[in-house]
């Protein structure tokens, strides 16, 4: 082991991660009705929360703390399911922290800052040297050992994940300027005419709303923050920039110093840039390579047989075109083109789906065409449905997004939030794992 390597696995002992999961996400509308925002799923069999932690497990951080609020019943389920080996397997803990809301408050979490202030006494009770400040809905990889390794040999007492995007996405984040030595001269959260790199008209530097923070720092700006009555108790609103103008040492680290392959990064916050990061799963060479042996992303796999395709004749057959089907999927003769099926899903004879996502457990029968398409969880498409031809009858029965993606789910069709016996009958995967007395994520 190199000098290099000891001294960043020495960092990471003394980090403890800090996965911020109680946002509302209503930007995600009807798929955070019943979830939290990180517990949707994702990419055929994930959900999103595990693409940071799997990012910690392979940056050697394993004291991880998931902060969690709204609607987190499903997301603490898959947590103590699919991550507990997190504490037997790899040495580490794996907390989850719920909303405190104190005697002497009124209201649950204000703000990011608020959140990580109230629970500071269960996170000093650690006593780690460093605190990583992740967000637990975004896609992608990063070796966290990097960032954490210039923020020490910079002697920063905040360092501050960025990335580029165009000019015309910036002012969905914090926009970063920078000097010569990546340090931080200026940060304003989310404005309505974004600065543009100095050599780069088209594109910005922004926050990946990922930090470090020296932890005593930390706990000192907390403080000072939750007597500011001015404050809106925000990382990216307030914490941040009160500190990069009292000219304490704040940097920005690139992305693109720290990740395995080409920089990926997505904040699939609304359903269109949910819907996109999917579509870019489903190119030939993905940038967010799933399939990647050095760099797996881990989660709580569902026990559901390999994905099975049928075929019954001359006129029958199936056709799958720059698609992903998950386990548990059966498809009979019918053309799948950029569409991504989750486990448990059923797609009967005679369909067409074209850039369509499907989350857990839906059941397309026969002779559906759909184009353009996000199924939630559970949805049963009766024999015939077409979906995605006829903007206006869309938006009449379904949800059509800005970026022209029709959004259903089992409420618009007229079906039960939770899954009734008689569906079971058309899906046996979920009958069997039901009859074995294991509950049924796909509910939500």
């Amino acid at each position: 082991m190199s000098d290099g390597t000891r001294y960043v696995s020495r960092l990471t002992r003394e980090t403890q991660a800090l996965v911020l999961a109680g946002g509302r996400g209503s930007r995600l509308k009807m798929l955070t009705d019943w979830r939290a925002k990180p517990a949707v799923p994702f990419g055929g069999q994930f959900r999103i929360i595990d693409f940071a932690l799997s990012n910690c497990l392979h940056s050697n951080i394993r004291r991880i703390s998931v902060m969690t609020q709204y609607k987190s019943h499903s997301l603490i389920r898959h947590l103590m399911r699919g991550w507990n080996r997190l504490n037997n397997d790899y040495g580490g803990i794996l907390d989850v922290i719920p909303a405190q809301q104190w005697l002497d408050e009124e209201s649950w979490y204000s703000g990011t800052a608020n959140a990580v202030y109230q629970g500071l006494d269960i996170l000093e009770a650690y006593h780690h040297k460093y605190t990583l400040i992740l967000a637990g809905d975004h896609i992608y990889k990063m070796d966290y050992g990097e960032m954490l390794g210039a923020h020490a040999r910079k002697r920063a007492l905040i360092t501050v994940a960025c990335n580029v995007v165009p000019i015309e996405e910036a002012h969905h984040f914090g926009v970063i300027e920078v000097d010569d030595d990546d340090r931080i001269i200026g940060f304003e959260e989310k404005p309505e005419r974004p600065k543009s790199l100095p050599h780069d008209p088209e594109r910005a530097l922004v926050s990946m709303g990922l930090y470090v923070f020296c932890s005593r720092f930390l706990h000192d700006s907390l403080e000072r923050d939750a007597k500011d009555p001015n404050s809106s108790h925000d990382f990216g609103k307030d914490i941040i920039p009160n500190a990069v103008a009292s000219r304490v040492p704040v940097f920005a680290f690139p992305l693109h110093q720290a990740t395995p392959g080409k920089p990926y990064w997505r904040d699939v916050g609304t359903i269109d840039a949910f819907f996109q990061a999917h579509m870019e799963l489903l190119e030939d060479e993905p940038v967010m390579d799933m399939n990647d042996p050095s760099w797996p992303i881990y989660t709580k796999l569902v026990q559901s047989p390999p994905a099975r395709f049928t075929d019954h004749g001359p006129e029958g057959g199936c056709k799958i075109i720059d698609s992903i089907v998950s386990n548990g999927c059966v498809v009979s003769d019918s053309r799948l083109e950029q569409t991504l099926l989750s486990s448990d899903c059923r797609v009967a004879h005679s369909c067409r789906l074209d850039r369509v996502v499907a989350l857990p457990g839906c059941e397309i029968r026969a002779g559906c065409r759909l184009n353009n398409v996000l199924l939630d969880n559970g949805c049963i498409l009766p024999e015939g449905t077409v979906i995605g031809m006829d903007p206006d009858e869309d938006a009449r029965r379904f949800h059509l997004t800005d970026g022209g993606v029709v959004v259903v789910n089992r409420e618009m069709l007229g079906q039960e939030r939770r899954y009734q016996p008689a569906d079971l009958n058309h899906m046996p995967n979920l009958a069997r794992r039901r009859s074995s007395g294991e509950e049924d994520e796909n509910d939500d």
